[in-house]
């Protein structure tokens, strides 16, 4: 696993030895079974995540009812809202496969770019490009049908279809399940 974190991190910045053997020291990586709920909303946390394996889900409860907002799968990082203005939670986050995770918080953040400032350059970099992510997500979904969503899915993650239950794909895409179940069967239809 610490191949796939160091490679991820040369796309922004070259480490020696001594930063990666700095890295491995901090015991950042942690093996999560599939249902395990990292953070509930009312809760207040200090961590952050990276995927190295697995699926998480950030949902709300909204009426009893939960409502997807996102998947993070390989490679993608995850700091809730609650860590960056330190107020309880506003939803969940959960396994939705066994994971492998980096988890880290503000302290440890602190001490590593103090020590290794290349690694702030790098968060910044990393931070920039998630949000611009997040906005032409958001853009994209406000801006389309549930069938132009779905279409978007199988071009962009794919693999989701496989790892997610249906019934939180179709809250992911802002639709019920019976819904989904409905517009498959219209695309398969005009595929044939």
């Amino acid at each position: 696993m610490q191949d796939i974190l160091f490679e991820f991190i040369s796309k922004y910045v070259s480490l020696t030895e001594d930063e990666k053997n700095a890295l491995l020291s901090l015991d950042l990586f942690h093996s999560v079974k599939k249902g395990k709920v990292l953070l509930k909303e009312g809760q207040k946390s200090q961590d952050s995540y990276f995927v190295l394996k697995g699926c998480l889900r950030a949902y709300y409860i909204i009426d009893a009812e939960e409502k997807t907002t996102a998947f993070y799968t390989e490679l993608d990082a995850l700091t809730p809202h609650c860590v960056i203005n330190k107020a309880p939670s506003h939803y969940f986050i959960s396994c939705v496969e066994d994971s492998i995770l980096l988890v880290s918080n503000s302290d440890i953040e602190i001490e590593v770019n103090s020590k290794f400032p290349k690694f702030e350059i790098m968060c910044r970099m990393l931070s920039e490009e998630l949000l611009a992510k997040k906005q032409i997500d958001f853009d994209e979904f406000k801006t389309s049908s549930p069938e132009q969503r779905y279409l978007n899915l199988l071009q962009k993650r794919p693999d989701l279809l496989q790892r997610v239950p249906q019934h939180q794909l179709a809250s992911y895409l802002g639709i019920k399940p019976q819904s989904l179940s409905r517009l498959r069967a219209r695309i398969l239809e005009k595929k044939s």
